[in-house]
């Protein structure tokens, strides 16, 4: 087997728990113990393969600078005018951003077989997914928020509002990666899906737009931004309740 397969077969070897013998009740618990592991090693196979191809991951942030850093260029560089904007064009791109990299989320694993073999396992679906999704936070959400600082100011956002919004976006964008996992689930089969993946997820991207717009505003205004901020919180746990679900089912249902 090929060095870039090796984590995911090492978590697809590890050791059932009836197979020791083991009583139900201590069964359960390195049963647990096994899916976090197989959880584990994915999410290092996924940074290890991204790094590899740093094109996808230098794709996403690009746009978002682009559309950020060079937005006060179209209209009037007043920053009256800029701070008013701010808050759809910060999170339309970063939307926008990471949509173009959910089409890489589960594509090539399902090229090469991997995403079977995940099935196959005996493994929990639902945890593998979640560390593919939460490996495509770490590299493109992630990011995302640490460039906000930039881009905010770039829009005439005030220094005091940046640990505000930066928090703001670091809510959004994981529960942004948590649906749009949901939609790469319902694509796999679908030659050039990055129109429908979009059609899909942007619906239920709404309410995160629309708290974390408004929760961007309130920070540039030197408001309170508790409510928009629990709000997002909110979502996102329901994003890592009910996504990886959603998106094991999706799965399955593709690779049928």
């Amino acid at each position: 087997m090929s060095r870039r397969e090796s984590p995911a077969a090492r978590a697809l070897t590890a050791v059932a728990p009836t197979a020791i013998g083991l009583p139900a009740g201590d069964a359960g618990v390195v049963h647990a113990a096994s899916a976090i592991e197989a959880a584990r090693l994915a999410l290092l196979r996924d940074m290890q393969l991204a790094f590899r191809k740093r094109g996808q991951l230098v794709q996403p942030l690009a746009f978002f600078a682009l559309v950020t850093l060079l937005f006060p260029l179209a209209i009037s560089p007043e920053l009256a005018q800029l701070r008013e904007l701010a808050p759809g064009v910060l999170w339309i791109g970063a939307l926008l951003a990471s949509l173009l990299a959910l089409e890489f989320l589960f594509r090539d694993d399902a090229q090469d077989g991997t995403l079977e073999q995940y099935v196959l396992s005996g493994q929990s679906l639902t945890a593998l997914l979640f560390a593919k999704t939460a490996a495509h936070w770490l590299l493109t959400g992630l990011p995302l928020a640490l460039m906000t600082p930039l881009a905010a100011i770039s829009l005439g956002a005030p220094v005091s509002a940046l640990a505000a919004i930066v928090a703001a976006v670091l809510l959004g964008t994981l529960t942004l990666s948590l649906l749009g996992s949901i939609g790469a689930g319902l694509t796999l089969n679908v030659r050039r899906s990055s129109a429908l993946l979009s059609l899909l997820t942007l619906p239920l991207s709404l309410p995160v737009l629309i708290f974390g717009a408004r929760a961007t505003e309130l920070a540039i205004r030197g408001a309170s931004i508790v409510a928009p901020l629990e709000l997002l919180a909110a979502v996102a746990v329901l994003g890592v309740t009910l996504a990886p679900l959603a998106a094991a089912a999706a799965v399955r249902i593709s690779l049928e």
